[in-house]
């Protein structure tokens, strides 16, 4: 073999390794959709839901480079992983001012199926496409808890789902939403952007279920994330904690924003086990 034949093919296993590793983020990590399991404790969780089962859905961005047959896979995988409920923390579609991706993506939605319920919010995308047309949806499909404080019983106990407006677009005071639920019983916050859990409020919260940081998308080895649209930089994704000691779950969501790429951090659906911390034990 000669030396220029020898130097092209060494240039041309170059390129196709580079090509190889530019297309697996855009091509193939974002379509591995991912199943995690998280084991939560949560203060003053009741004893009868010890061991509830939460899916925790986040973050579709159905739209441009996001198939709806994605969609209808994560939310077939979602029904079958049992869950006692489900939750949605927003962002199901992904471009602005339009209303045909919100009237696709939501019949979908609607197939969300669980005991306990399926419970949902609204993110910053959903604003952007139409608060309109997303509340239309919410509100029909008998998931939305949109500022709202929902009880949820289990064997004669309960707690409280309370439904937080999204941070950049109609945040409201939590105060406000919780208003009546009696200060000594168990409340989880769905909230799509974590910042959330930052705001000024004074009802005792026990846990946040959040998204919007997908995790950032791109995950640097050793590094981290470049990218992550929250103001407090340590929501990250998964369990995090408040200043204060509050646990925030943040999910890594299914869909992309900003490039359609993911590297070093699949898309997932979150299957969630609430367990009751060694003091409601005591």
């Amino acid at each position: 073999m000669s030396l220029s034949r020898r130097k092209f093919l060494k240039q041309l296993g170059v390129v196709t390794l580079s090509g190889l590793a530019c297309s697996y983020p855009l091509f193939i990590e974002r379509y591995l959709l991912e199943t995690n399991y998280y084991k939560i404790p949560v203060p003053n969780l009741p004893a009868h839901f010890h061991g509830l089962r939460i899916v925790h859905l986040s973050d579709f961005h159905y739209g441009l480079l996001q198939p709806l047959a994605f969609v209808k896979h994560a939310i077939d995988h979602a029904n079958s992983l049992n869950p006692d409920l489900i939750v949605c923390t927003g962002d199901y579609v992904h471009s602005q001012r339009t209303t045909d991706e919100i009237d696709t993506v939501w019949p979908e939605l609607l197939r969300l199926r669980a005991p306990l319920g399926v419970f949902s919010v609204l993110g910053n995308h959903d604003h952007w496409a139409s608060t309109e047309r997303s509340l239309h949806w919410l509100d029909k499909s008998g998931q939305g808890i949109h500022h709202k404080a929902v009880p949820v019983t289990r064997n004669g106990q309960r707690i409280w789902l309370i439904g937080a407006g999204d941070y950049w677009e109609d945040h409201r005071g939590l105060d406000k939403i919780i208003g009546d639920v009696p200060p000594l019983e168990c409340t989880v916050v769905l909230a799509h952007n974590p910042d959330t859990a930052d705001t000024i409020y004074n009802h005792r919260i026990n846990l946040f279920l959040c998204g919007h940081t997908h995790g950032g998308q791109v995950r640097v080895p050793f590094w981290g994330s470049p990218v992550l649209p929250v103001r407090n930089k340590n929501y990250d994704s998964g369990l995090c904690y408040t200043a204060t000691g509050i646990p925030v779950f943040i999910s890594r969501g299914i869909g992309w924003a900003i490039l359609p790429v993911r590297f070093n951090c699949l898309p997932e659906i979150a299957v969630l086990e609430l367990v009751t911390t060694n003091a409601n034990q005591a």
